[in-house]
């Protein structure tokens, strides 16, 4: 496909990355008090998401953040073939990073590129979510969400090269070409550039604080503790 197809497949990518899925949970949930960007992890991502708003509100991010990037890859590939499908998968990566309607100031990308393997590596997406959550439960790294991401996104490109020079099936996702690996190093890198930049967390509330759960840069909310017993007084 000419270089004009790939631009507008790159171009409908980057649209349907950028939709607002936490703004949008926050604007419903709170009525517009709360802003992602200012508690927590100051992450506008499904993990921030799930702390300030609730698992329900939460996952509901976290599920319209991996369709963004199977969308983007859907119409990509309508418009350009098997290479507009990783362009359009890699573009909305990049628009939920950094959306322009937003200042630039979006999430770590991580989700969305969890629709995009779906829709152009379907037949490694589901180890990639095993080495993920294999990656993310080793107690080897304090950060370990950053962990998580650097081992599966390595794999993940490996991967796709293995599967491109081997001409293995890929299910329902576009025959494995070059393209496959450098679009799985593309989005890789931009969700490492986003990990290696993101603020650091607000300071957390006075009191008892637990350690960091390792999903994101914000400690849980340690439970209040047991109320002291009262001393009796001697009698007099």
């Amino acid at each position: 496909m000419g270089s004009p197809r790939l631009l507008l497949a790159a171009g409908l990518g980057y649209l349907a990355g950028t939709f607002p899925s936490a703004d949008v949970a926050c604007r419903v949930a709170t009525g517009g008090s709360t802003d992602l960007r200012l508690v927590g992890s100051r992450n506008p991502g499904a993990n921030n998401a799930i702390k300030a708003l609730g698992p329900r509100w939460g996952y509901g991010v976290m599920v319209l953040d991996i369709a963004k990037g199977a969308v983007g890859c859907v119409a990509g590939r309508a418009v350009a073939g098997g290479n507009g499908a990783h362009a359009g998968g890699v573009a909305a990566v990049v628009g939920h990073c950094f959306p322009a309607w937003n200042g630039f100031r979006g999430g770590k990308g991580v989700a969305t590129s969890v629709g995009q393997c779906a829709a152009t590596f379907p037949a490694w997406s589901f180890f990639d979510l095993l080495v993920a959550w294999a990656a993310a439960v080793m107690p080897w790294w304090k950060r370990r969400h950053v962990g998580a991401t650097v081992v599966s996104s390595t794999i993940w490109v490996a991967a796709s090269a293995l599967w491109w020079r081997r001409g293995w099936p890929n299910l329902w996702g576009p025959a494995p070409t070059v393209a496959m690996p450098l679009a799985a190093a593309a989005t890789s890198a931009v969700i490492l550039y986003r990990l290696a930049t993101e603020p650091p967390p607000l300071p957390p509330a006075p009191g008892p604080q637990a350690p960091p759960d390792g999903g994101d840069r914000e400690p849980r909310v340690p439970r209040n503790p047991l109320p002291a017993l009262a001393v009796e007084e001697p009698l007099p």
